[in-house]
């Protein structure tokens, strides 16, 4: 039997790597690594990938490259509307014994993230921001509702890499909302008041996520008709 050609090799092992779970969606496609991975050069394996993009499993944005494409997005608009109720009332129910050492903690990861921007990662982003926001919530007095926010959370990494690596524009916002938030809990806000900015916070990254999708279904039409 004649070997594969080349392309048609990395398409089957992309493809499966995507079917499988190993390259989750939002997975940021970089020819490069995948070409030495696969022993090949990079020619085979952009084919392989426009394929895949003309399949709807992979789209391609400017500036940003070849992503795995955003597979369930009513299942994650779901999730981030369920995990913005959960975790704002987890923030706010831990808020009132929250101590001076956490929210240093949280204000050195909120730092970190800062610093970051410089040289933009939205994996590693995504990983500190879950830091960020576990110091807040994890000492939530309610098991059960704790217990909806670590599940949420889980899902949320089944279902996207990351929402910044969609919407990178959104973490200097993000970086943002946690001086707020933080502000809050330092000068000992009302907990409804922490609960909605929580909350607002979580549903600003699902808002700007949907517009940016809405926009690739619909791009604007900059073309000027012809005099």
């Amino acid at each position: 039997m004649a070997a594969l050609p080349k392309s048609e090799r990395a398409y089957r092992e992309i493809r499966a790597r995507i079917e499988s779970g190993r390259y989750v969606p939002g997975y940021r496609l970089v020819l490069a690594p995948i070409a030495a991975e696969l022993d090949m050069s990079v020619v085979p394996v952009r084919e392989a990938i426009r394929r895949l993009e003309a399949e709807g499993f992979v789209t391609f944005e400017t500036n940003v490259g070849a992503q795995v494409s955003l597979i369930k997005e009513t299942e994650y608009l779901h999730t981030m509307q369920t995990l913005a109720l959960v975790e704002g009332s987890a923030t706010a129910l831990a808020a009132p014994a929250v101590s001076a050492d956490q929210l240093a903690r949280a204000r050195a990861v909120n730092e970190r993230m800062r610093q970051s921007l410089a040289h933009f990662d939205p994996q590693r982003f995504t990983e500190l921001n879950l830091e960020f926001h576990s110091v807040l919530f994890e000492t939530c007095p309610n098991p059960h509702i704790l217990d909806l926010v670590h599940r949420g959370w889980n899902r949320m990494k089944i279902l996207r890499n990351s929402s910044f690596s969609f919407v990178p524009g959104r973490a200097h916002e993000s970086v943002e909302e946690h001086e707020r938030l933080l502000a809050l809990l330092e000068s000992g806000a009302p907990v409804l008041e922490i609960e909605l900015a929580a909350r607002e916070h979580r549903l600003a990254t699902l808002d700007a996520v949907l517009t940016h999708q809405e926009e690739l279904r619909h791009p604007a039409d900059t073309e000027k008709p012809a005099a």
